[in-house]
């Protein structure tokens, strides 16, 4: 009887100096995995929301401005609005961007809307002006001349409403913020004409 009464009697024996350190070291091993995955999966998160965060600013702030005037130019002698003309250049600290080599490349469009017609896409040329380094990409130090055609059925392609005319050229880089773009025609069709 004395071997089942021993299980439960009181054992005076204590924790050895070595059994705590292994305990003592099971406790730093997992705590420290346990800080390794929650470092980990923080920044993992905190690069993700750099990406995120920088891409957004990317998309938010335009990269291209106008660099001067807007210009039209009359149709022929028939009192209407046959181009309008307008020079671009990047803002200050935006990467280059690649216009595309004609108005389907898709790498930029540009729209326009009047009282009577809009249209997604219209038909633009480009030239650079200045500092050209032959290809496509508008860059730094670098301005683009764009030459947007006036849709047929507009406002400012009908000589009885040419004239005082509001209209909007929408300006749409592959990336960045479109560049807005609104002028009124003025009181008399001239053959070149800068618009305010």
């Amino acid at each position: 009887m004395k071997g089942i009464f021993s299980i439960f009697s009181k054992d005076e024996r204590a924790f050895t100096g070595l059994e705590s350190a292994i305990v003592l070291t099971a406790f730093v091993v997992v705590a420290a995995v346990f800080s390794y995955v929650v470092l980990g999966a923080g920044f993992t998160t905190s690069d993700t929301a750099k990406a995120t965060i920088d891409e957004g600013v990317k998309q938010a702030s335009s990269s291209v401005q106008l660099a001067g005037d807007v210009i039209a130019k009359e149709s022929g002698n028939t009192s209407t609005v046959g181009q309008i003309l307008v020079t671009l250049q990047l803002t200050a600290g935006q990467a280059p961007v690649d216009i595309g080599t004609n108005s389907n490349a898709g790498m930029m469009v540009v729209s326009y809307a009047d009282s009577s017609v809009y249209n997604e896409s219209v038909t633009w040329s480009k030239v650079f002006v200045g500092d050209d380094d032959g290809d496509s990409v508008l860059e730094q130090h670098e301005k683009v001349q764009l030459t947007i055609t006036v849709p047929s059925g507009s406002e400012l392609s009908t000589a009885s409403t040419a004239v005082n005319q509001e209209f909007r050229i929408e300006v749409k880089p592959k990336v960045g913020a479109i560049l807005p773009l609104t002028r009124t025609t003025p009181p008399q069709i001239d053959t070149v004409m800068n618009l305010k």
